[in-house]
């Protein structure tokens, strides 16, 4: 499997002419995270889709802090009418369709037994009952007694819940007709991190969870198949093809069967059921077992079917150009409402074309490196994890099904400018929750993200960003990672201060406008000015084409950056000109050329500068040119 490399930008240019991680973490010394130890035994009744469950919790306090209070998200309760969700449904101008039927929300009509819902019934801790209560979706515990930094408390607890119908990620017989898709399903502990505790309510967009290991049992149904989140460890009992091959299953007496489960080193636990699922399993050669659990349906058949090879060069793909998926399993489960990463697994919708199935498949997959290892805080950052899976996958993308874009990124581009021609952009330091369109949430974390990246590229060099991406997974796996992280690990790879990069882009709205202004004859030379119209700097590149059809390209380093990439288009002379200061809104340089020889100019012929007007970019000469 190749690798990315300088290709990109060659074919631009051709077309245009024709865990020691953990304390490295924050990049200081002083980083740590908390820890949980979850031991859950569920037991669902496949008919009216209500569940039991016990849960015990060991929580392990790494923080300097005294906490004396602790808070779980009961993330089904938002499927309620009137909760929060689904006032933010009934108030956004543009909300989710898959939320909506006939212009109402879809969970202002459930009735109550069509709601979801989490309840805790006791809930002890260090064996004895605490005081708790239930807002929206947060349970608010307090502690008898504080735990002390450093310090560790078991939490017992009792809970019943109701499995929602299938609105929003989660619930039951969603629309392609499958029976559980079981994410956010339990009571799960709120993460407390250098900032202090997130207990975030659930409106309907992103998550943040504490790194653990995960036991769990669930018991239904024997005719369901079960698949999910970690290690199944009765296969033999369970069968439904996971037991080894060849060999009997241990028939178990009575109506149920119970799966257990074991997840390591992961921050969430997803699992879904269905009784007419196919399993599928694709054993990589030197990588994971792969699962494919998907309806006996003929129509979906073949496409699931071609599916699996392509899952297999996805994997090939991020673990060359990120680092090796840590997980000895995944799995890719037909569930949900369109496509949500988990541990170890993603549900997707499973009626698609080939194209949009692998294409589904590959940003999901992609999310195990960029959320389920590098775990960012995604309701404050969610750009890092969309942004970043949707780089990743457009380039997976355009490998395994040969798609052959000169710009894998031109849709984020498009996206990107119709935003701001719409003038609805908000700074990407925005709140998940907090955008005012979901528009504009989309274009920020998806498409924005996505050209922080391949713009950065720009910046310091395609190689120097792909090796920026594996440091970065090395160095901050299995972690909570924040933008500062990643900006100061380019920094180490290029050589270069990119602190202002990071500002201007997530913390602003600045856009990025430099024009030639002016090209003028001086002689036998030609005196190009250029001028910033932007807020925001950039380095720039500028190509020139002559009339004999010669080329060549020139460099004006950002000041700022104090540094400067190598030649992107090792093929043509370069030439380094003087930096040029943000403050200074003009730049010009000459040419050892006499005008009548210029053909053309063009500053970012990569176009991956995401210049809001391209137009000015461009200068080509007049025939009455003298």
């Amino acid at each position: 499997m190749m690798k990315y490399s300088k290709g990109l930008l060659a074919g631009l240019i051709i077309a245009l002419c024709g865990l020691t991680s953990t304390i490295k973490a924050q990049g200081n010394t002083s980083y740590w995270q908390q820890h949980v130890d979850y031991t859950m035994d569920v037991s669902m009744d496949v008919k009216n889709y209500q569940f039991t469950g016990t849960q015990k919790l060991v929580y392990t306090n790494n923080s300097p802090d005294e906490l004396t209070r602790v808070y779980y998200h009961l993330y089904f309760n938002a499927f309620q009418p009137g909760s929060e969700m689904d006032v933010r449904l009934q108030s956004i101008p543009d909300p989710d369709r898959r939320m909506m039927h006939e212009g109402k929300s879809r969970i202002a009509t459930l009735s109550p037994d069509e709601i979801g819902y989490l309840r805790v019934s006791q809930l002890n801790q260090d064996g004895q009952p605490v005081t708790f209560k239930e807002e929206g979706t947060i349970l608010v515990v307090s502690l008898n007694k504080p735990i002390p930094a450093g310090g560790k408390a078991t939490f017992d607890m009792s809970f019943t819940g109701q499995v929602p119908e299938q609105v929003r990620r989660s619930g039951r017989n969603s629309s392609e007709g499958i029976a559980l898709s079981m994410s956010q399903w339990y009571p799960k502990m709120a993460e407390y991190d250098f900032e202090g505790w997130h207990a975030t309510p659930y409106i309907g967009r992103e998550f943040h969870g504490v790194w653990g290991d995960y036991d769990v049992k669930i018991t239904l149904d024997k005719n369901y198949t079960v698949g999910g989140t970690g290690y199944l460890q009765n296969a033999q009992e369970v069968g439904h093809g996971y037991e080894t091959p060849g060999s009997k299953v241990k028939r178990v007496k009575g109506k149920t069967l119970t799966w257990h489960f074991k997840a390591p080193q992961v921050h969430d636990f997803m699992w879904a059921a269905d009784p007419e699922y196919i399993h599928d399993i694709v054993q990589m050669e030197n990588g994971p077992t792969l699962h494919f659990l998907y309806k006996d349906n003929k129509e979906i058949l073949e496409n699931w079917k071609n599916l699996q090879p392509k899952t297999v060069e996805a994997m090939e793909f991020f673990n060359n150009n990120l680092g090796e998926y840590p997980y000895d399993q995944y799995s890719v489960i037909q569930g949900g409402d369109g496509g949500m990463e988990y541990a170890m697994g993603t549900l997707i919708t499973g009626e698609r074309t080939i194209g949009s199935l692998v294409g589904v498949m590959v940003h999901e997959l992609a999310h195990s490196w960029f959320q389920h290892v590098l775990a960012t805080n995604e309701t404050k950052h969610e750009w890092m994890d969309e942004g970043f899976t949707s780089f990743i996958s457009s380039l997976c993308m355009n490998l395994i099904m040969d798609q052959k874009k000169e710009n894998p990124f031109e849709g984020s581009y498009n996206s990107y400018y119709r935003l701001i021609e719409a003038g609805e952009e908000r700074p990407q330091t925005t709140h998940a929750d907090r955008y005012d369109l979901n528009f504009s949430y989309s274009v920020a974390a998806y498409s924005k993200g996505a050209i922080f990246l391949s713009q950065l590229g720009y910046i310091i060099g395609q190689d120097k960003l792909m090796e920026t991406l594996r440091k970065y997974y090395e160095d901050f796996k299995f972690t909570h990672p924040t933008p500062t992280d990643f900006i100061r690990t380019a920094e180490k790879v290029s050589h270069m201060e990119l602190n202002w990069y990071l500002t201007d882009w997530t913390q602003t709205t600045n856009t990025i406008d430099y024009g030639i202004k002016e090209v003028v004859a001086e002689g036998d030379k030609t005196k190009i000015s250029l001028e910033r119209i932007g807020s925001m700097p950039m380095p720039i590149d500028i190509f020139v084409i002559y009339n004999d059809g010669t080329q060549e390209t020139l460099y004006a380093p950002l000041r700022m950056m104090y540094g400067e990439k190598e030649n992107p288009y090792p093929t043509l002379k370069r030439t380094v000109l003087q930096n040029w200061p943000w403050a200074y809104p003009n730049y010009s340089f000459e040419l050892n050329k006499p005008l009548n020889s210029i053909k053309a100019i063009v500053i970012d012929p990569s176009q991956l500068m995401a210049d809001i007007n391209f137009e000015n970019n461009f200068w080509q000469a007049t025939q009455n040119v003298e």
